[in-house]
């Protein structure tokens, strides 16, 4: 079974349909809008003081096909990414 890869998003559900549209991708997309997911998983900025409250970060979780969180990695700087080199390598890790 190959892998299913998922974005999920703060933006309104009909933003990230048009934007899927206009880019011709054929991604799963999810809306977190009312910020439900986020928090639970520490991937949405909860310091009150903080200039981007209750924004999204940047995160990478890898879960198998049974649910288990194989990779977590929640960055602070939303500029930030992981090398694509480090998201296949931990992908592979998580099928063994």
């Amino acid at each position: 079974m190959g892998a299913q890869v998922v974005g999920v998003s703060t933006d309104h559900y009909l933003a990230l349909a048009g934007w899927l549209k206009a880019q011709s991708s054929k991604q799963l997309l999810l809306s977190d809008f009312r910020r439900q997911m986020l928090p639970a998983w520490g991937a949405m900025e909860t310091n009150e003081a903080s200039p981007i409250y209750r924004y999204a970060k940047r995160a990478y979780f890898i879960v198998d096909t049974s649910g288990t969180v194989k990779f977590v990695k929640v960055l602070d700087n939303p500029l930030d990414l992981l090398n694509p080199d480090d998201v296949l390598k931990a992908v592979k890790a998580s099928a063994s």
